[in-house]
């Protein structure tokens, strides 16, 4: 670990007045007293996106939500890719840590409010990527080599921050954040802090099963969780220039296509599997598909040198029902998971991200190749943190694992709530006008209805609660697109969606129940042992080995 004091840069960090400096003051390094703890804010915030951008991605490659390339766990997660996480300590704890230093004293007490929320997520999403981390002797400049905790005295530690949060939040307080979230609505954060309260005691349910219970049905009872309006989302700007204010995913892929692949079996469970008669040419039944993707064609390729998938057969291993190389037939151009081969010259031919939550170009059913003329809504995405959606979602699980409240009903409110927010969302944006005359309030109103009958059909055909419990994670990870640190949370705690599909060779390694330590940290830290492999478990994580793959 990189355990160091953090040299804060004067350029769009701090304020200082060069006349009050030392002369064996370096103009490049700024002391405490001199910071800003609204630019100091500032930069937590964006850190803090880029944060959970770089987790979400990770968790959703795994979880087949996004394509996983390389042909084994092991090669796409090595240790070196991890460092950049490990940058959180460096960056945004140390950051929060000054924060704390200046704000507690001064009074400025929704800046301390924000800062600790966000710390308790940080700390969190480290613990479910990594397991045991440092935190007691983390961030200690006389000490190099800091001690791992264990991940669930972290994970308590966050509550406890959770908590503070919520104090400073009702507390008097003075000076107004630029508060890039909710724009200081203390209700909001309040509402947000439940809501990670609601997420910290339902990954806890499999180890501690009584005590979340009682702390979850305590948090019913107050209900006051994240509501239609109150969503969570980081949003990006447009600018082009250095530093790229995009969305990350639509500048990897603006102006001239390529770079990442959608995931087959993504797209097949948003365009064919719930249709009637899969493979038809009707249209997707989930009305968010022309949203999520973008299509550059509408046929499918023929050529093995375009997708050398389509002149080969479905490897041996795999089930003879599982989706394999397209997902049906009207030109959603992706990957299947762990697919290692070269790239060949598709990049304005294989399908993109969509309007939601890139900020690209909303599928019309007139395919056509990434140009000027269809940047969309030029990168202005957001990064869908923690939705009003995906509180049902979790409180339906809550209700088919622990006894509390009506499954179907709860999941039905978060699949209606995330259609109409994805909606509104990207009414809301340069692509409005475009998405309106596709389809009308009406149609689209038509649409929804049809794709809640279905999976309330499916629902209510389950003969087990296992079968339930499988339509209602399938149709959270589905509504999870654009998060995949929740969705890599779901697959873990409950094995589901099920029959993902696998690795394009037999032995494509084990699933990380945890990641490997970051490379820096290993080397660089006397008391830490790299993990042996990636079957090592995060505290919460009880189920048996091979649980999912």
């Amino acid at each position: 670990m990189k355990n160091i004091v953090k040299v804060f840069l004067f350029f769009g960090v701090f304020a200082m007045s060069s006349c009050e400096l030392d002369y064996l003051d370096s103009p490049n390094e700024v002391t405490l007293a001199s910071a800003d703890p609204n630019f100091l804010l500032n930069r937590i915030q964006i850190d803090f996106a880029d944060f959970f951008s770089g987790t979400s991605s990770r968790g959703g490659r795994v979880v087949r939500m996004y394509h996983q390339a390389s042909d084994t766990y092991e090669i796409s997660h090595q240790a070196v890719n991890q460092n950049g996480t490990w940058d959180a300590y460096s960056g945004m704890l140390q950051d929060i840590k000054s924060l704390k230093l200046l704000a507690e004293p001064a009074g400025f007490r929704r800046h301390l409010g924000i800062a600790k929320t966000m710390e308790a997520y940080i700390l969190m999403t480290l613990v479910d990527t990594f397991g045991d981390i440092p935190f007691s002797e983390a961030l200690d400049p006389q000490n190099f080599n800091p001690k791992a905790d264990d991940g669930k005295s972290v994970y308590s530690a966050a509550l406890a921050l959770l908590l503070s949060a919520k104090d400073d939040f009702q507390a008097t307080s003075i000076g107004t954040p630029n508060d890039y979230f909710y724009g200081n609505n203390v209700t909001k954060w309040i509402r947000l802090i439940n809501t990670l309260q609601l997420r910290y005691f339902l990954n806890l349910r499999l180890t501690e099963t009584a005590a979340a219970t009682t702390a979850i049905q305590a948090l019913i009872t107050e209900n006051n969780f994240l509501q239609t309006g109150d969503d969570f989302v980081f949003t990006y700007g447009i600018s082009a220039s250095d530093p790229d204010s995009r969305h990350p995913d639509f500048a990897d892929q603006f102006p001239n296509g390529g770079g990442d692949y959608q995931s087959d079996f993504y797209m097949w469970h948003l365009t064919e599997g719930k249709k009637a008669t899969p493979g038809d040419a009707t249209d997707s039944p989930d009305p968010r598909a022309n949203y999520y993707f973008y299509r550059q064609t509408g046929t499918n390729p023929t050529l093995e040198a375009e997708l050398r998938c389509i002149g080969e057969f479905l490897p041996a291993h795999y089930p003879i029902d599982m989706p394999w190389c397209l997902p049906g037939s009207r030109g959603y151009w992706g990957r299947d998971h762990l697919d290692p081969q070269g790239i060949p010259p598709d990049g304005l031919r294989r399908t993109l991200y969509g309007i939601y939550p890139a900020g690209h170009a909303f599928d019309n059913n007139t395919p056509g190749p990434m140009s000027s003329a269809r940047a969309g809504h030029e990168g202005a995405g957001i990064e869908p943190i923690m939705l009003a959606a995906f509180v049902d979602f979790m409180l339906a699980e809550v209700a088919l694992e622990l006894g509390i409240g009506t499954a179907k009903t709860l999941m039905i409110s978060g699949i209606t709530k995330h259609i109409n927010y994805v909606r509104s969302w990207s009414l809301a944006t340069k692509e409005g006008a475009r998405i309106t005359a596709f389809s009308s309030n009406t149609a689209f109103a038509t649409k929804r209805a049809a794709y809640l009958t279905i999976v309330g059909n499916q629902f209510d055909a389950a003969a087990t609660a296992k079968d339930r419990l499988r339509v209602i994670a399938r149709e959270y990870w589905i509504a999870l697109y654009g998060n995949g640190n929740e969705a890599y949370n779901l697959y873990r705690r409950t094995g589901l969606p099920d029959n993902m599909q696998l690795g394009q060779i037999p032995n494509f390694g084990s699933f990380p129940r945890s990641f490997f330590y970051p490379n820096d940290y290993v080397v660089r830290n006397n008391n830490i042992v790299q993990k042996a492999d990636h079957k090592v478990r995060v505290f919460w994580d009880n189920n048996p080995p091979n649980f999912i793959n």
